[in-house]
């Protein structure tokens, strides 16, 4: 990178690439300033100090309130100096008024992702590129080194359901650890169980009908034949919505989590249970 890379002058026109799309890469924070503006002339120093010695951990995106009063207007910037912090492309983090060195560099440091937290945002590219194993092995790692980590618990499990692997999931589901992550991560405890079961259960087991047509779905989508097990599961709901206390539904659910809303199996298949529930 080159001094400019680290420290840019950002207008109206710029603000959605230099900032917003940038923050994805490395976080990006934004100086609100004016050339008359007394503190901003204290402040500005050490942010672009602290920039240039953190070598583009971050980028420090310079906006001239005068020159962009509608980007002022957009974020309630009142006084200045402002500083914002943004990441992954939303507003994460703020202070106004010229601030101590200390206090700076604390608010940078917090902004900066820890190499865990960069090892997961790896993880999260495999697994939306639907690389599975490669995801797979990425989370691990993590996990192993860290297993209060709840985002890599959470990227685990879904690499481990989406090939199938339904103990190991299971497990970890039991024993998540505590953090935001285990909203969603709730979410998937009937498809692991379901998957365990069909992983444990005896060849040739003799089934009633609509067991053996839910652990059919099992082996399809631990064969990673979706469309099929997806089909399977709606036809038991179709002869008893209430089936198992409505656990075709909410591995359906589980599946429409893993996909995304994007996904056109979700989308097809969501508005298949919708009519087959409604």
């Amino acid at each position: 990178m080159t001094l400019s890379e680290y420290i840019l002058d950002v207008s109206e026109a710029t603000f959605e690439t230099q900032v917003v799309l940038k923050s994805f890469e490395v976080p990006v924070v934004v100086d609100f300033w004016a050339p008359w503006c007394g503190p901003c002339r204290v402040l500005s120093p050490i942010l672009e100090r602290l920039a240039i010695e953190a070598g583009g951990d971050f980028v420090l995106a310079k906006v001239n309130v005068d020159e962009n009063p509608n980007l002022s207007i957009r974020y309630g910037v009142h006084g200045i100096p402002a500083v914002k912090a943004f990441r992954n492309g939303e507003l994460v983090a703020q202070f106004h008024g010229a601030q101590p060195e200390r206090t700076v560099r604390k608010f940078i440091e917090q902004l900066t992702p820890s190499e865990a937290e960069q090892a997961v945002e790896q993880a999260h590219s495999l697994l939306a590129t639907r690389h599975y194993p490669e995801a797979e092995a990425a989370y691990r790692e993590v996990f192993e080194q860290d297993e209060t980590n709840s985002e890599a618990a959470l990227g685990l499990v879904e690499s481990l359901l989406i090939q199938g692997k339904g103990l190991e999931a299971l497990s970890i589901l039991q024993n998540f650890p505590p953090g935001t992550a285990w909203v969603r991560a709730e979410g998937y405890l009937p498809l692991a169980s379901l998957l365990n079961e069909v992983e444990m259960a005896a060849p040739n087991l003799d089934l009633p009908p609509l067991e053996a047509s839910l652990y059919q779905a099992g082996r399809l989508i631990g064969r990673g034949n979706l469309p099929a097990a997806m089909d399977g599961l709606l036809d038991v709901l179709r002869q008893e919505k209430s089936y198992r206390a409505g656990l075709p539904k909410q591995v359906l659910l589980a599946l429409f989590s893993l996909l995304g809303d994007q996904d056109p199996l979700t989308r097809k298949y969501r508005d298949e249970l919708a009519s087959v529930l409604f």
